[in-house]
């Protein structure tokens, strides 16, 4: 095995000079597990095309898989919910279902914990196990709980922390449920996105404790990382606290919308010119405001034979819909079903243009056993009630 020692410190170094790592604590635990021992039997690199080159340790030297544990970059570890490296020899497609996220970002939510020594953690979503082995370094083994749905990607976990020294509490199941049976926790982080943080971890977790994890829909962008604290009465209150984007945890992925999308939108109910250009839903925080104005929103962008563009809004639970074509210079939306979907989120989108375009760290948030609600300080049109009883949830 290469001795990657050297790797390791120039990454801290990295992530201090970044701005990522302060605390000395999580600097030795940077400096002290390799990252190379999570990544195996391999990962899969993108090429052209949209496919998958696969890479293991076996087929690459020593000094090319450890430029690539060390890149400072996300990396792919399975494909479709089974795939792994090894299995394949060629270039492939998949969608990416398990990954190595990039150290900056692991980092990042570490520091953002703002643990002491002793605290228990609670990790949903194990992955391939690095960010539980740092958690482990700097608390101790005992400390630590992670929770990973998928049981191969649990038992490599379990392996590669093994070999790292850490026999930690590695536990396969719906990490949406907790773990009841180590609670309570100090800190519970998630490194799944979540449409909304399950009141589940907000019981297990000690008053006065943190619950960190991405939070706002299932995009795969426009979401954010909220950070709430625990309360006395069992409500958590917080805010977000930066852009996060994590793979959907598992239970609420979600197919993307396909087949015919004309027959999807064949009957509207009405039909006008937009307010506002949905293109805005192409950035962070109009889709992060989008996503709270209809929870069950899905973004689809398609084009026409002739390759006009064609952009729609989806709530399958919901049945609406609602469908845009550019013309004139501006966009003309046509809506069916029992909710507007256009009229909702055309509202706050003009009323967060109207405030000056606040950004997603402006947002605050408040957990409930009954609901979820955000809003932006000084505007009280920008208010969203989620209550968890109700068809959006």
């Amino acid at each position: 095995m290469t001795d990657t020692v050297d790797e390791r410190r120039g990454l801290a170094t990295r992530l201090t000079q970044a701005g990522v790592l302060a605390h000395p604590g999580w600097r030795a635990a940077v400096e002290a597990v390799p990252r190379e021992l999570f990544l195996n039997p391999g990962v899969f690199l993108p090429v052209e095309g949209g496919r998958w080159r696969p890479v293991t340790a076996l087929r690459t030297t020593p000094a090319e898989w450890t430029r690539i544990a060390y890149r400072d970059e996300s990396l792919t570890t399975q494909l479709d919910g089974h795939l792994t490296a090894d299995q394949v020899s060629d270039l492939v497609t998949g969608s990416p279902t398990s990954s190595s996220t990039t150290p900056f970002t692991v980092v990042d939510m570490l520091e953002k914990l703002d643990v002491e020594d002793g605290h228990r953690i609670l990790e949903i979503g194990t992955g391939t196990g690095y960010s539980c082995a740092l958690m482990c370094s700097r608390l101790g083994e005992d400390n630590v709980t992670t929770v990973e749905v998928d049981m191969d990607v649990a038992a490599r976990a379990d392996a590669a922390l093994e070999t790292a020294g850490h026999s930690t509490w590695t536990v396969t199941g719906d990490g949406l449920l907790g773990h009841p049976r180590r609670a309570p926790y100090d800190r519970v982080i998630a490194t799944c996105a979540v449409r909304r943080i399950p009141y589940t971890w907000i019981r297990q977790t000690t008053p006065g404790g943190i619950v960190l994890a991405t939070v706002g829909g299932t995009w795969g962008y426009g979401t954010g990382l909220a950070k709430v604290t625990v309360a006395e009465d069992g409500t958590a209150e917080g805010r977000i606290v930066g852009r996060s984007s994590f793979m959907q945890a598992r239970s609420q992925a979600q197919a993307p919308i396909d087949g015919d999308l004309s027959a999807r939108a064949a009957y509207a109910d009405t039909e006008r010119a937009a307010k506002v250009s949905p293109l805005l839903l192409e950035d962070w925080m109009p889709a992060f405001v989008a996503q709270l104005a209809a929870p069950g929103a899905r973004f689809v962008r398609a084009a026409t034979p002739e390759g006009d563009r064609l952009l729609y809004l989806f709530d399958p639970d919901r049945e609406s819909f609602a469908a845009f074509t550019e013309s004139g210079g501006g966009w003309t939306v046509r809506q069916g079903g029992p909710v507007a979907l256009w009229d909702t989120i055309e509202q706050s989108l003009t009323e967060w243009q109207d405030a000056n375009r606040p950004d997603v760290t402006d947002v605050r948030l408040r957990v409930t056993r009954e609901a979820h609600t955000y809003w932006i300080d000084g505007h009280p049109q920008l208010r969203w009630h989620h209550h968890l009883l109700s068809a959006d949830t």
